[in-house]
């Protein structure tokens, strides 16, 4: 059988198109939301700035900022609305993130130049272009080179302002190269914080990206495979019955998790019907024996197929419905499954046509072969039966009369009852058949038969229409099989199971699109690529892709994610409707979660930093700094516990502890609140909030010596951002749990900072005053107390509603990550169970190595045929069941004795499923005669090898015979029957093959068939009859035989034939189990 994913486009494979694809992507599902989220900001702060020019100082003195602030806040709703209707395609997008960019710069430099013009508070606009610097890489569509470079351009021009600004390189000081210092530490720490948030998003969107893939082609897979399953199923069953057996398949594969079928007690499903008035057709080629005995397997299973798919075309144009093909006997109905007025007429015709086409062939290849129909109306039952191997068939009284008609017809002609006469309403001549003379059945029947009477035997045909017969000392040569073959190629018979392997089969219902759009290279196979130029449905399938694909694209995006409505999320909130799938997402494991305490505490180096360039040196700043340092160790030690333990191999247990911070949900929460509460008590734990009585001439002498609250308010300030930032790297880290954090951390800060300056409100103006710009200060008269404050709430709140939305937006990327892991995860086991109902379909249709021959990597085209040296068949009947089935009210006119047939060939099905019994194929039922054989899974190639195996399979095929024979005791106990079977076996060299486009029928021919059919047609009741040598075999095997006799076998003369004794048999175990 094909191996599992083989049939379609690999997994894992990116050309340029699924990078084109993961480009628009990333610009559908993140870029321009992420855009929007930034303007949104933008806007808000820009609104901010001019209302704080407004209501803190006189306006006048600020035109500059206020005409900035005016034109980015114009430029950035202008941006806004493009963005938000997307009128900005990709490039624009980047050409858009670069303004953006160059405006918040200028609105930078402008509020570093009015503070230096009115020398203001020592106000760097250090939070500012940190806040720049964070969202070049989390907020703006930059790659990360990009966003690598532009962040360093605005961190290093900052610095190279502001050392010029306050004199480093004209007049060098200490205090302000330390300052600089740490404002660079600051930088730093943005910088590194900010490409740790772009790595992991892009981590995380490449990876949805995946999985949106793998979605969409498992959906596609689906699709394709639900085509081939129908195709497969009306390939081998009428579709008004094939859909409520493919509903039955797969209620019992999700049951029982088993590709094969397990009965349960009860009696098995039933899917036949009762017709009336149809007309059935029996055919049969005269003379097709002894040429197929000329044939090798090729041309056997090229002419039959030839035949039967010429004969199909004529079934089709004539509104027949071929039943099954019993070796060179071909049957149908007319009238199935929608009752036609005409069916005895259509019988007729196809009957003719038929006689016509063989005609044609014994006068164009001088092969002496010709055809006998016999055709015979009235009702039928028509279903399938059994668990194995179906094949739709039909049943009636009718029926074997139709069989009967066919027996004792004629060469070339049709042969009806009187019966089909009534219904041809004189639509055909006929003469008398005489068929009585020919069948005793039909003269105790009293059975009147015709002749049909061609017309075209009436009309001579035009002289083109003569097909000469071969001629030359060549074609005299050629062998009367070739000739045969040769000329039946040149009809063009589809081959069996060629629908399977088109793309063509499975686009039919695509959508067509625009013929401007360009295909896309993604086969749906992996050994070929059609050519699309000459496919307008193979173009049609590629483009649907790509339209599927963008509309998940568009489906995944989040522009409007708050409003816009989902199936799978709350209306407001990233919260999932499915409660289970809620709890499962919380409690999922977060691969490398580490990383996050990792960066958090690269945060707390940086404030670390800061604090000891800056801040004064007190014993509270280094207990407090030496205790979060323990903490964050200690959290760092359980993180990367199992890279000690390479180290000291005898620390395994530090593995586990490590494993559990990702998938322990509780445990890593803990320590995440821990990280995350220590660095942002860290960040204002060392601020100083009071100022004791008749300290301010202290003051004044610790600031010509040490810096100032004001002027370590920014440093502060920064720091405090910065703690916020550590706890937004925490990406998967509950929404609500930082939303309660940075929101209590928010509160306590403003608080803290109002506190502070209000009790040094005076100190700091007096102090400012004092001090000049020589000593590298930008503090001035100016300044005050209310600027501060202001000026560090507005960055506070600017970071804490950034970072909230960034993180609701982070949120949601990880639930769709989730999300989609999940449905594809549904969608791979529905796709599973799509496939093994496929396997289990073919399986029904073929054996499992014949059905490889025709679906998997090798996609062969080819004739499926082979010959075996030697196979044991068998033919099993139940001879009574002819007398059992009666056709009246009270069994529904023969519908309750098909039960009963059904549970039978049901219950022989069930024991090819033992193991001992592996070897053992069902070829098909024959009415109530059923067909095996043994020895065709043999690999090719290793046919003549093993001779032993070959007579353990005789042995198993005895076994068999006798294991159904205990199958029928046990139903005639249940059902009170004394039904007994007759089995006839032989072994010998048979060919096997495939035949027929329409209803692909495996099955098996050559004289070895014919005379285990004649074993079993021969035989008695309760009793295996085998050959000669199918004795001797058997005898080896230590079976005991007895001797029947010589009996005459139709086309073979006096056959000596043995039973098989039953009741001791015994088998030594040779390959049998």
């Amino acid at each position: 059988m094909p191996a599992k994913g083989c049939y379609f486009l690999n997994e894992g494979e990116e050309g340029p198109d699924q990078d084109a694809l993961y480009e628009k992507y990333r610009l559908t599902s993140q870029h321009g939301p992420l855009l929007l989220l930034l303007l949104l900001v933008a806007i808000a702060a820009c609104i901010a700035l001019i209302i704080i020019a407004f209501i803190y100082g006189d306006p006048s003195t600020r035109q500059a900022v206020l005409v900035t602030a005016f034109l980015t806040l114009a430029v950035f709703v202008a941006l806004y609305v493009l963005v938000y209707v997307e009128c900005l395609v990709r490039r624009w997008l980047r050409a858009s993130a670069l303004l953006i960019w160059a405006c918040l710069v200028t609105l930078g430099y402008v509020l570093v130049y009015d503070s230096w013009r009115k020398v203001a508070c020592a106000w760097e606009q250090v939070p500012f272009f940190l806040f720049v610097v964070f969202v070049v890489y989390t907020l703006l569509p930059f790659s990360m080179q990009g966003a690598v470079v532009v962040g360093v351009i605005s961190s290093t021009s900052h610095l190279l302002v502001l050392g010029a600004l306050m004199g480093v390189f004209s007049a060098p000081s200490i205090r302000v190269g330390l300052q600089l210092l740490a404002n660079a530490v600051i930088f730093l720490c943005g910088n590194l914080t900010g490409a740790f948030h772009k790595h992991q998003l892009q981590d995380a969107s490449r990876d949805l990206f995946t999985y949106t893939v793998k979605c969409i082609q498992i959906r596609r897979k689906l699709r394709i495979e639900k085509r081939q399953q129908e195709n497969l199923l009306l390939s081998v069953l009428p579709a008004h019955i094939s859909m409520g057996m493919k509903l039955t398949i797969i209620e019992r594969l999700k049951e029982r998790g088993d590709r094969r079928y397990m009965p349960d007690n009860n009696f098995h499903s039933l899917y036949v019907k009762r017709h009336q008035n149809v007309s059935i057709l029996y055919a049969d080629i005269v003379g097709f024996t002894r040429l197929a005995s000329d044939c090798s397997p090729k041309e056997l299973v090229v002419m039959l197929n030839e035949l039967f798919g010429k004969f199909d075309q004529i079934a089709k144009a004539n509104e027949c419905m071929r039943i099954k093909i019993l070796g060179d006997c071909y049957y149908c109905v007319s009238g199935l499954p929608v009752s036609l007025p005409t069916h005895a007429r259509n019988c007729v015709k196809m009957g003719l046509d038929m006689c016509e086409a063989i005609k044609q062939v014994r006068e164009a290849t001088g092969v002496d072969i010709s055809m006998r129909v016999g055709i015979h109306s009235g009702n039928v039952l028509c279903g399938v039966i059994g668990l194995r191997k179906w094949q739709y068939d039909v049943w009636s009284h009718d029926v074997s009369l139709a069989n009967r008609m066919e027996a004792a017809g004629v060469p070339g002609r049709v042969h009806i009852t009187e019966a089909t006469l009534n219904h041809l309403d004189k639509a055909y001549e006929v003469e008398d058949g005489h068929g009585e003379q020919r069948d005793p059945y039909l003269k105790e029947m009293n059975i009147r038969t015709y002749l049909v009477i061609d017309p075209r035997s009436q009309q001579p045909p035009p002289p083109s229409q003569h097909l000469p017969k071969p001629k030359g000392d060549a074609a005299l040569k050629m062998r009367a099989s070739v000739r045969m073959t040769r000329y039946l190629e040149s009809w063009g018979a589809a081959r069996p199971f060629a629908h399977l392997n088109h793309r063509e089969s499975v686009s039919s219902s695509e959508t067509p699109v625009p013929n401007g759009r360009r295909p896309k290279a993604i086969p749906l196979r992996r050994h070929r690529t059609p050519d699309r130029s000459a496919s307008p449905k193979g173009r049609s399938e590629d483009d649907s892709y790509d339209d599927e694909m963008l509309s998940a694209i568009e489906g995944l995006s989040s522009t409007r994610p708050c409003c816009s409505k989902s199936d799978d999320f709350y209306t407001f909130g990233s919260i999932f409707l499915e409660k289970g799938f809620e709890r499962e997402y919380r409690l999922a494991p977060i691969p490398r979660a580490r990383n996050y305490f990792a960066c958090a505490s690269l945060v707390f180096i940086c404030v670390l930093l800061v604090h000891v360039l800056l801040m004064p040196r007190t014993v509270a700043l280094g207990v407090s700094f030496g205790l979060v340092a323990g903490v964050l160790g200690l959290v760092l030690g359980l993180c990367f516990a199992d890279e000690f333990s390479r180290c000291c191999p005898a620390w395994a247990t530090l593995r586990a502890i490590s494993e559990r911070v990702e998938t322990h949900p509780l445990l890593r929460l803990s320590l995440a609140v821990l990280t995350v509460g220590s660095l942002l008590t860290i960040a204002i734990v060392n601020l100083p909030l009071g100022l004791p009585a008749g300290n301010e001439t202290s003051l004044r002498t610790a600031g010509s010596r040490e810096r100032t609250l004001c002027e370590l308010l920014p440093h502060y300030t920064c720091s405090c951002i910065l703690a916020f930032v550590a706890c937004s790297v925490f990406l998967r880290m509950s929404l609500e749990l930082k939303v309660v954090l940075l929101t209590v951390a928010l509160v306590a800060y403003l608080v803290l900072f109002n506190i502070s300056l209000c009790s040094r409100s005076d100190c700091c103006g007096h102090s400012l005053g004092n001090l000049t710009r020589t000593n590298g200060t930008l503090s001035s008269p100016f300044c005050s107390w209310k600027d501060l404050q202001m000026m560090t709430s507005f960055y506070l709140v600017l970071f804490y509603a950034t970072l909230i939305m960034l993180s609701r937006q982070i949120d949601y990327y990880c639930r769709l990550d989730c999300l989609w892991k999940n449905k594809f995860k549904k969608e791979h086991e529905e796709f599973e169970t799509m496939e093994n109902v496929n396997r289990l379909l073919l399986e029904n249709v073929l054996p499992a190595h014949v059905a490889a021959h025709f679906i998997g990597d090798k996609l062969n085209e080819d004739w499926y045929h082979q010959s075996y040296d030697c196979v044991c068949v068998m033919f099993a009947s139940v001879p009574d069941f002819k007398v059992f089935y009666t056709e009246c009210d009270v069994n529904k006119e023969g519908l309750e004795c098909l039960r009963l047939l059904n549970e039978i060939i049901a219950d022989f099905d069930e024991l090819l499923l033992k193991p001992k019994f592996s070897s053992v194929e069902k070829i098909k039922t024959i009415g109530s005669t059923y067909m095996a054989a043994a020895g065709l899974s043999v690999p090719s190639g290793h046919e003549n090898q093993d001779l032993e195996r070959q007579h353990a399979h005789i042995g198993t095929t005895v076994e068999f015979s006798i294991a159904l024979m205990n199958k029928l005791d046990g139903i005639n106990r249940h059902s009170f029957n004394s039904f007994r079977l007759r089995v006839g076996i032989n072994h010998g060299p048979v060919i096997a093959g495939v035949i027929g486009a329409r209803k692909p029928q495996y099955d098996i021919w050559g004289n070895t068939v014919n005379v285990a059919s004649r074993m079993e047609s021969t035989g008695e009741l309760g009793k295996i009859q085998v050959t000669e040598e199918t004795c001797a075999i058997l005898q080896g095997l230590g079976y005991s035989c007895e001797c029947r006799g010589l009996i005459n076998v139709k086309g073979k003369g006096e056959l000596r034939t043995y039973f098989v004794c039953t009741d001791t048999a015994k088998f030594q175990g040779l390959g049998l189990n």
